[in-house]
């Protein structure tokens, strides 16, 4: 059936890149530091951080929890807790779903994503709201159990292969991914911490993840049964959530990553080119290569994040490269073709003004 949501936010993004690709992109002034600073205070809204200030102002769980750790950081204490005091009201009354449109309606994008939760919890964590946690238990603890019964393979412990989770890569469609299995990991890991009810708690999923996986050298991307293609987000994500913190594992995942080029000509690819292993569902048609092998700037400033702990000369040699397309774009774009243009299609423009830039300000 038809999202109608879906094909309204559809619409009004293809009518943004149709003027972009008329008019170009915002252009802020300064330098890369004062462009990202004028971006991230452009995100806030007075209720909710935007996924970005162009066509992306919605609110994600996932995006926001890829950057809280440096709007904590930025000084934005409030504005987080604000952030999360509006979506949990939201979530409450309606579904927990990723994505919350600027019309206040909740959306998955595609199915059901594990991460939306995990990402949740460990907001809720991190800027230590725990007068929201306590205020929405009962609805956090149904949300749990609708992630084990819905998400978790009892038997095994992984992720389910018997169905399509939304992700990271949401027009991938994957088999137990190893980001979904780092999710519930995390998940697991964020809920202990906050002393919250954990049915999950019965599974090692650090042991499992490791031993499905890890080659050796890097994680493979799902349980497909390739083993042969690396991918940026399995071989970041792992470490960045910190269910792997072991440095000699991130060291041989971010070589793996430079030996097949997803760092080229910026950080980061999810793959080195396009591969038939990898199925796609329907939208990729009308975005060809999205999630393929284009440059994707949120992966890239956690990537880099994770570069900065094994080799500082590198991360600054990345942080060297960002600066450089910011300022000649005068703006933070969400994502670039593998030559390192802005992505563009028939139907697409890249958008603009993404609070991921808080990313590219705590490097």
């Amino acid at each position: 059936m038809i999202n109608l949501t879906c094909v309204s936010e559809a619409w009004r993004i293809f009518n943004r890149s149709r003027y972009v690709k008329k008019q170009g992109v915002k252009k802020y002034k300064g330098n890369a530091d004062a462009i990202c600073k004028q971006i991230v205070k452009d995100c806030w809204n007075g209720r909710y951080f935007q996924v970005s200030s162009g066509h992306f102002c919605q609110f994600y769980m996932r995006d926001f929890g890829w950057c809280i750790d440096s709007l904590l950081k930025l000084g934005y204490k409030k504005e987080v807790h604000k952030t999360l005091a509006y979506a949990l009201s939201v979530y409450s009354k309606k579904e927990l779903k990723t994505t919350i449109t600027p019309n206040g309606k909740t959306v998955d994008v595609f199915a059901y994503a594990p991460d939306t939760l995990a990402y949740l919890i460990r907001s809720l964590r991190v800027s230590e709201a725990h007068d929201l946690v306590l205020k929405h238990r009962d609805f956090l603890i149904k949300e749990i159990d609708k992630f084990h019964k819905l998400v978790i393979d009892e038997k095994t412990g992984l992720v389910r292969i018997d169905r399509h989770f939304s992700s990271m890569k949401d027009e991938s469609k994957r088999k137990s991914s190893c980001y979904d299995n780092i999710m519930a990991a995390m998940l697991s890991n964020e809920l202990n911490k906050l002393k919250l009810y954990n049915p999950l708690k019965k599974y090692d999923f650090k042991k499992i993840i490791k031993h499905m996986f890890w080659t050796g050298n890097y994680f493979t991307d799902d349980l497909r049964g390739n083993k042969e293609i690396v991918t940026g987000d399995s071989n970041i994500i792992p470490f960045w959530t910190g269910v792997f913190t072991d440095k000699a594992m991130l060291k041989k995942a971010v070589e793996q990553i430079q030996l097949n080029n997803l760092d080229e000509p910026f950080p980061l690819k999810y793959t080195d080119k396009k591969h038939k292993h990898h199925k796609m569902l329907f939208i990729e048609k009308f975005v060809p290569n999205y999630e393929g092998n284009a440059v994707w700037m949120h992966m890239g400033g956690l990537y880099v994040q994770l570069v900065k702990q094994i080799d500082p000369k590198k991360a600054v040699e990345y942080k060297r490269k960002y600066k450089e397309i910011i300022e000649k774009y005068h703006n933070f774009l969400e994502v670039f073709d593998s030559n390192g243009k802005p992505f563009k299609s028939r139907f697409y423009y890249a958008d603009e003004g993404m609070l991921w830039a808080s990313n590219y300000l705590t490097l």
